[in-house]
């Protein structure tokens, strides 16, 4: 068991998985071109079949490591539920299973810590976009209505439904052909239109939209400095750890030169 375990510590192991799954993630690639498969079909099919087995003797190597505690940590489970899809069997009724097998090469967020930390820092940052989205969607809705009150009647293509109307202005805040497509030939029977559109995209493009990156860029700097935090604590007690014996020591050298100072000073009184 502790043979097993420092295996799984090793660092040269997380190496190994990564080179792994970057191996897996061409070979994925490749079998996307039938010329390739009809002619390296086996050999890429024996290379992703020894990839995945390598991944469920790690991952079994963990659990059994691990125990209860493996699936304490989300990481863990996450590995779990790829892995597990790789292992659907391919009948007609999992083939939809089966194509998501692309989904191990995501196990890469796990193995390296840089993108674990942008996948913590997003899933912090959670929180703080759904009130975001929230505005926007009431901000949105709210314009769309009056969109179809305004423009429906003359531009049904455009606003005649409330549908349109939302898929018109989910348009105009991509800034995708906003000018020619809609608001140019608005403005030719609404000459004040800009009035309604030029807020609008003020207030979603240019100002809502930009808080999503805001509360994303904060909520990725705290999961650095609480990482920062972690390697000082970690730091703080490996040094602690190597200066405990020092200290024992010097307490011990103390008391000998004290005993020592008794001795001398109780040969001097007689």
């Amino acid at each position: 068991m502790e043979l097993l375990r420092r295996i799984i510590n090793d660092p040269r192991t997380d190496r190994i998985i990564m080179a792994l799954i970057v191996i897996n993630a061409i070979t994925l690639g490749i079998e996307t071109n039938h010329a390739a498969m009809e002619r390296w079909g086996p050999i890429l099919n024996a290379i992703d079949r020894v990839v995945l087995g390598v991944f469920v003797i790690e991952l079994s190597a963990r659990l059994i490591v691990q125990r209860s505690a493996f699936f304490r940590d989300g990481w863990n489970i996450f590995d779990f539920i790829v892995v597990g899809i790789a292992l659907v069997p391919a009948t007609e009724a999992f083939s939809v299973l089966r194509a998501l097998r692309v989904l191990r090469l995501l196990r890469l967020i796990s193995a390296v810590p840089t993108l674990r930390r942008v996948v913590g820092g997003l899933i912090a940052a959670l929180p703080g976009m759904g009130s975001i989205i929230a505005l926007l969607t009431l901000i949105y809705y709210v314009c769309a209505v009056v969109a179809v009150n305004l423009y429906g009647e003359e531009f049904p293509e455009l606003f005649g439904t409330l549908g349109a109307s939302l898929f018109t202005l989910f348009t105009i805040m991509t800034l995708e052909g906003w000018v020619d497509g809609v608001v140019r030939p608005i403005m030719e029977k609404h000459p004040y239109a800009w009035l309604f559109f030029i807020p609008f995209i003020i207030g979603t493009t240019f100002t809502i939209l930009n808080l999503f990156i805001g509360i994303i860029v904060s909520a990725m700097q705290s999961e650095h400095e609480k990482e920062e935090e972690g390697e000082r604590q970690a730091e703080r007690a490996m040094m602690q750890a190597e200066t405990e014996p020092l200290v024992a020591e010097l307490k011990s050298l103390r008391t000998e030169v004290a005993a020592l100072r008794a001795d001398i000073a109780q040969q001097l009184a007689r």
